[in-house]
């Protein structure tokens, strides 16, 4: 098999390090980018162990301008998956989300990938060649009023996704869109609501390899949550906001 060299943000832990371990074997150079330095060099490390070709970057997301440059000076990517965000719900007991909180979600969720993705698109144009891969989220499709800028960010992130393909398509480049329900991450650990469909992160992730190698434009995990997402776009819009305010 030809050899991939393949960038994954937000490889520290959670989708982001099982999609490192996924991929990782002899023909396959892996630029892990993360933020915790210890867990991403145990990643790394697990990925070597496997045969595959590691460099690691600590970087941070809200840092848009040092994240672009850190970009441009990549080496040709096969693969580039921007997985890395922020989740994030407001309390019961607080009337609105805090604007710094709004903020950090708009940046490290909307802003840094689709500027990242911009970056990356832009080089594998001019080669006719790549694959870009967004990590968003199923609440991408629902008004939640729990996390109202969170969801947002991945409506946006979704749109993005999409309008990105079909300019991309012309040059040869793929755009994947991942929408993940809940995946046993720090991240969903935080969530006290229900997590009905749960799925461990190595699971998950052998799912988005699968249907990346198939070049799918969109990509739901578990697939229970494509079939609720199509059965609430069904519903009349006054009656799934009133289920929604009831959460």
């Amino acid at each position: 098999m030809p050899h991939k060299t393949i960038l994954i943000t937000g490889a520290s832990s959670g989708i982001g390090a099982a999609l490192a371990r996924a991929y990782a074997r002899a023909d396959v150079t892996l630029l892990l980018w993360g933020r915790d330095v210890a867990r991403l060099n145990d990643v790394a490390a697990a990925c070597r162990a496997q045969g595959a070709t590691v460099t690691t970057q600590l970087f941070d997301l809200r840092d848009v301008v040092g994240f672009a440059r850190l970009l441009g000076a990549v080496p040709p990517l096969d693969i580039a998956i921007f997985n890395a965000g922020l989740g994030g719900s407001a309390p019961a007991d607080v009337l609105a989300e805090t604007p710094e909180a709004a903020q950090a979600l708009a940046e490290v969720n909307f802003t840094a990938p689709v500027v990242g993705a911009n970056v990356i698109a832009g080089a594998m144009a001019q080669r006719g060649a790549g694959h870009i891969v967004l990590v968003g989220s199923i609440t991408e499709s629902f008004p939640l009023p729990m996390a109202p800028t969170y969801s947002a960010t991945k409506a946006g992130l979704k749109l993005f996704a999409e309008a990105l393909g079909i300019r991309m398509a012309r040059h040869g480049v793929k755009v994947s869109l991942v929408s993940p329900g809940f995946i046993d991450t720090p991240m969903s650990r935080q969530v006290i609501e229900p997590k009905p469909f749960l799925m461990t992160p190595d699971a998950c992730a052998a799912i988005i390899v699968r249907k990346i190698a198939a070049g799918a434009r969109t990509i739901v995990v578990p697939w229970q949550f494509a079939v609720i997402r199509g059965f609430s776009g069904l519903l009349p819009r006054p009656l799934l906001r009133w289920i929604l305010s009831r959460l």
